[in-house]
């Protein structure tokens, strides 16, 4: 028997599996361009797609390049039932994959009947082909879409986004000149989709609207103003809905667009190891920013990332309270944020309390970061630095979920898939908690793990053998979710900015580590103060 034939017939007992998606994931350690070809082979079967047409086409999503390719063979089949195509259609758009426009056409025309009978009786077109219309490039198909945006039938927030997945400028305008008609996620996808355009001929039309809207609506409108501007006004702390929605009309009253400089302020040095400022006007280049609207998707807003300088660092995933949170490696920053955050490297040489002329020599630093209050501790943290995705608490975690329910049969997940993707450092062991049992922290990496030097690790070794503790600066926050409802979960999350040697050498030293956490508040994120309160009681530096 061929590698091929061993393949399919590895393939076609996944799917005859009492689990079959389970057995799928687990074929993914196959060369993907075998996988792929005998996925398609089983999908040209009208008796395999019958039964199994669903699973193959999500197999196909998860192989890469040569998965994408066999999609789009498949889709540009016309023969295949209607149902399929639609399928299909729908799995390339979640894969973000471009289809030729005239396949699009005919595709619209002759493929699912009811829904080419509805195009031609005037009916709007389905969601998934609205979605493959804005990821064609094709600016001819701007009219149509637009068209849309007045059609209350319609999947009108997904027309806006495809106009703004195609640039088509001419439609900033009419989007925003709609955006009083539009409610709910269709209002935050008319918002987002100027936000796509990056037309500022949009940002008047925001403006009168923002004085007009109801309090719900405000978010979006501000969202996109300081998109479109770069101006990012300080707001209140931690204001009710509607002392949010006064602050932010006050903030953007005078119709004033231009940044301002960026004003480091409020300082509040609570002790030695604890500190509060604020950032108004922050340069941003240092933030957790939304994701461009992931295609086919119901939410305009949902994944995040760590980004600098707009580049995409850790994939942060959703503010979904119920949702688990889970980082992911995507890009390292260029080397400019690495040059940022040495800066402050002078005095982290040997940090042992935090005081006013601190904050004001590091002033300049602090303002590349973004807009918003800030609380900064200086902690001894106990740090391990973890390799393996079994010791690491991005999965540990599931092991004391299924302690607490009493039973594991659920978590049967894999360590790889919930590891963020880079060795890191952790906290020895969690933070125990009073209304949240416990408090995981995880510490993760700027720069590659395997570009550090061994002899600076040493160096640094050397100075915390004699003595000395030299400080890692670390931007993070603390994150509360309600895990599916059942589980009350809290992380102390950060991305190191300075002092990878330094952690290195505490946790191969097995003694705390000194670092400088700064922490984001005020951001709507639940128990954000409470769990720096308990962080703090722990790990508090006490030099």
């Amino acid at each position: 028997m061929g590698e091929h034939d061993t393949v399919r017939v590895r393939l076609r007992a996944a799917l005859r599996a009492d689990d079959p998606w389970s057995a799928l994931h687990a074929l993914k350690t196959d060369r993907p361009d075998r996988l792929a070809a005998a996925a398609e082979e089983l999908y040209r079967s009208d008796t395999d797609r019958a039964a199994f047409g669903r699973c193959l086409t999500w197999l196909l999503s998860t192989l890469g390049e040569p998965g994408d390719t066999v999609l789009l063979r498949l889709f540009a089949e016309s023969a295949l039932p209607a149902d399929d195509r639609r399928d299909l259609l729908r799995t390339t758009v979640a894969r973000g994959l471009r289809l030729p426009a005239d396949l699009l056409r005919t595709y619209a025309d002759d493929a699912p009947a009811s829904d080419a009978e509805a195009v031609r009786a005037g009916h709007p077109p389905a969601p998934e082909l609205v979605d493959a219309m804005g990821l064609s490039g094709d600016p001819s198909f701007a009219p149509r879409l637009g068209a849309l945006l007045s059609d209350p039938a319609a999947p009108r927030g997904r027309a806006a986004l495809a106009l703004g997945r195609l640039g088509a400028r001419e439609w900033t305008v009419p989007i925003a000149g709609r955006l009083s008609e539009a409610t709910g996620l269709d209002h935050t996808a008319f918002a987002v989709a100027l936000e796509l355009m990056g037309d500022p001929a949009a940002v008047p039309h925001l403006l009168r609207w923002l004085a007009e809207s109801g309090e719900e609506r405000v978010y979006d409108v501000h969202h996109a103003l300081v998109r479109l501007t770069g101006r990012d006004p300080l707001l209140p702390e931690r204001p009710s809905r509607t002392e949010y929605a006064a602050a932010v009309r006050a903030a953007w009253a005078d119709g004033r667009t231009a940044r301002a400089p960026v004003v480091v302020g409020g300082l509040v040095v609570d002790s030695e190891a604890r500190a509060r400022f604020s950032v108004d006007g922050g340069a941003g280049r240092i933030r957790v920013a939304f994701d461009p609207p992931s295609p086919g998707s119901s939410w305009p807003r949902w994944d995040r990332s760590l980004t600098f300088d707009r580049k995409p660092l850790y994939r942060v995933g959703s503010s979904c309270g119920t949702c688990e949170l889970g980082l992911r490696l995507l890009d390292w920053p260029d080397e400019e944020a690495t040059r940022i955050a040495a800066r402050m490297r002078g005095r982290l040489a040997a940090l042992d309390r935090l005081d006013t002329a601190l904050f004001l020599e590091w002033s300049p630093v602090l303002g590349e970061l973004e807009t918003g209050h800030y609380h900064a501790l200086l902690l001894d943290l106990p740090l391990e630095r973890v390799t393996e995705p079994a010791r690491s608490w991005w999965y540990r975690r599931v092991a004391n979920r299924a302690e607490e329910d009493g039973d594991d049969s659920e978590y049967d997940d894999r360590p790889e898939e919930h590891w963020p993707g880079v060795a890191h450092f952790q906290l020895t062991t969690p933070v125990p908690g009073g209304r949240v049992p416990r408090t995981y922290g995880a510490l993760l990496p700027s720069q590659p793990p395997e570009a550090l030097d061994p002899g600076t690790v040493a160096r640094h070794a050397a100075a915390m053998a004699a003595g000395e503790w030299p400080a890692a600066m670390v931007l993070g926050w603390i994150d509360d979710r309600y895990v599916e409802a059942r589980h009350e979960e809290r992380w102390l999350v950060g991305a190191v900015l300075d002092g990878h040697h330094r952690l290195t050498a505490y946790a191969a030293a097995g003694i705390p580590a000194r670092v400088l956490f700064l922490a984001r508040t005020g951001d709507g994120t639940d128990g954000g103060l409470e769990g720096l309160e308990e962080v703090a009681a722990a790990y508090g530096c006490r030099a």
